[in-house]
């Protein structure tokens, strides 16, 4: 075993501790000349998806103060070889927005106080530009405002040029609109609201003469929070979905594989590599920001959760999905609810799940207040990374969810909804159980009983069951409450296609030996149900399942025992939930 294998920095964001401390980095310094050519830059991507990291290599590269540790932070990278004219000549200034305090009571003055110490620490590191009379003026200013307008005129009579870096420039916002609601976010990004005037000011400061503000990069999750306080982001270029900027940020295949054959060669990762990026392709791949890109992309954060526990030669992560990367529905409910009531994005979102992708026009940026239109809805999933672009359709993108991961998270948001809403309610520790038996000992039936008799009881959930697709839209979420299965919908097989396939992950579990697949059937509920029609459904279904079973797939792999499973509903109630016996 190699002692001098890259460390993995899982969770480090600053650049100095990854590049001094032989840490991990997959190269994307090449970027850096495409971003020369746009002065004020506006880059959405989701969630721990390495935008921080980012931000503080371009710091680096920028700052004055860093000149002399230049080969430290980029020597053997691509922009180390052919560093461009603009290296190492700017004053940094660096907000990170997700530090200010949520509170709504507390907000301004945090934004205050935090945006003093960025600006006061500033001049401390440059005091050769900004001396103890110069920092006292600027200081001296009573809001932060005022102390930068005061440092960007001083720069700008001075020549010298300042990068100005916002990152998660929409954290404390989003926090905000999701706790406490619309009328609270209004009150600091519109009229004469701080955030608002704050941009105002940055507008209004940007491109005169060779000082003061002559770059700036912003970070965030959305555009809704721009523009809001902006009317859109109208002083620089929204990079987000450019085709040449998407591979900046995340992996592709190949820089996935590099990394594994890279560990594996070291004697650090014992793991099959196929195998491996098979698995790692299913969870973790599968963003793509650009209709133009040629590559989609695995989540950086993800690849490097799976590494953490997996080198030096472990096990790798019992759970596939690192809880840091979860949205939390708490910070979407206020998308769907209005007055306690569900909105129009519900029945957007439901049927977007149990489709699996929807087609749309992608939006650069729209306000709060329209977000009920479908298609900002739409985008702003695909900003939050729970759709990715997988095609075209003339102007439109065709959009689905990139992998399993984030399939898994929009089931839970599914059963949050129905939980909240008091349309669904069940014990998901005892259907967890059930789903393990099931999967262990072939206990299947208690399974779909649970759920029929919690239909019996709970009204609500009926009028979300009225046709085939909804009810195997329904199967699903709850099925993927544990994740011993691998939930395949329209899995196709023997030239036809099973409703549901549920593969045991013998990736992650070895002592699993049985699969299913479920056919449903769906008779609506005002036809009459008669012996005959009941029967010739039933006929129909054992027909199918016996001509799936025969699929190469299920025959070749003898340590798992396949069972096929048939399912009737009578609109939302199960008449029929039997097996089909056929030899293995």
């Amino acid at each position: 075993m190699s002692a001098s294998y890259r460390r993995i920095p899982y969770g480090v964001a600053n650049f100095y501790d990854i590049r001094s401390r032989n840490q991990l980095y997959v190269d994307k310094t090449r970027f850096i000349r495409n971003l020369e050519e746009y002065n004020y830059v506006f880059l959405i991507r989701p969630r721990r998806f390495g935008k921080s990291c980012w931000v503080s290599v371009l710091s680096n590269y920028y700052d004055r103060n860093q000149v002399e540790k230049f080969e430290m932070y980029f020597g053997g990278l691509d922009i180390g070889k052919a560093p461009t004219e603009e290296r190492n000549r700017y004053v940094v200034i660096w907000f990170d927005f997700s530090v200010i305090d949520k509170r709504v009571d507390m907000l301004e003055e945090s934004f205050e106080v935090y945006g003093d110490t960025i600006i006061g620490g500033t001049c401390k590191s440059y005091p050769d530009l900004f001396p103890k009379k110069v920092t006292e003026q600027i200081l001296g200013k009573p809001n932060l405002i005022g102390k930068l307008n005061e440092l960007f005129n001083h720069t700008q009579r001075h020549n010298i040029p300042v990068y100005l870096f916002i990152d998660e420039y929409d954290n404390f916002a989003n926090v905000v609109l999701a706790d406490h609601g619309q009328t609270v976010y209004h009150q600091f990004t519109h009229s004469d609201g701080f955030y608002r005037n704050f941009f105002a000011m940055l507008k209004g400061s940007a491109g005169k003469g060779e000082g003061g503000l002559k770059r700036l990069f912003i970070t965030g999750v959305s555009p809704i929070t721009m523009d809001d306080v902006t009317s859109g982001f109208n002083v620089g270029k929204n990079i987000s979905m450019l085709p040449e900027f998407n591979e900046m940020l995340g992996f592709t295949e190949e820089e996935v594989h590099n990394l594994l054959k890279e560990y594996q060669d070291l004697g650090v990762f014992d793991h099959d590599l196929n195998t491996t990026l098979k698995l790692m392709k299913e969870w973790y791949n599968g963003y793509r920001f650009s209709k133009g890109a040629a590559n989609d992309l695995y989540n950086p954060d993800m690849v490097l959760y799976y590494l953490l526990d997996s080198i030096p030669n472990k096990p790798g992560p019992q759970n596939l999905i690192d809880t840091n990367i979860r949205i939390d529905y708490g910070k979407l409910r206020h998308l769907m609810w209005v007055n306690r009531q569900l909105n129009g994005n519900f029945n957007l979102l439901k049927s977007i799940i149990e489709n699996g992708s929807v087609t749309s026009h992608l939006m650069e940026s729209f306000p709060l207040k329209q977000l009920t239109n479908p298609e900002n809805f739409i985008s702003l999933l695909y900003y939050f990374g729970l759709l990715s672009i997988a095609g075209s359709r003339l102007e439109q993108a065709v959009l689905r969810t990139p992998n399993r991961t984030v399939s898994e998270l929009m089931y839970g948001y599914l059963r949050a909804v129905y939980q909240e809403g008091e349309i669904f309610r069940v014990s998901l520790y005892q259907f967890s159980n059930l789903i393990n038996d099931m999967a262990l000992a072939a206990a299947w039936k208690p399974v779909f009983m649970f759920l029929a008799d919690a239909i019996k009881q709970q009204t609500s959930i009926r009028d979300y069951l009225a046709g085939e697709k909804m009810i195997q839209g329904f199967l699903v979420a709850y099925l993927n409450v544990t994740n011993v299965f691998l939930c395949h919908t329209e899995w196709e097989c023997a030239k036809g296609y099973v409703d549901l396939y549920l593969e045991p992950f013998r990736d992650q579990y070895k002592e699993l030996h049985y699969g299913f697949l479920i056919e449903l059937k769906y008779l609506k509920r005002g036809d009459s149900l008669s012996d005959a029609t009941l029967s010739a459904t039933v006929a129909e279904a054992n027909s199918q399942m016996r001509q799936y079973l025969q699929d190469a797939h299920f025959r070749n792999h003898p340590e798992v025992q396949f069972i096929g499973i048939l399912l009737v509903f009578h609109g939302w109630e199960m008449v029929v939930c039997e097996t089909v016996e056929t030899e293995q």
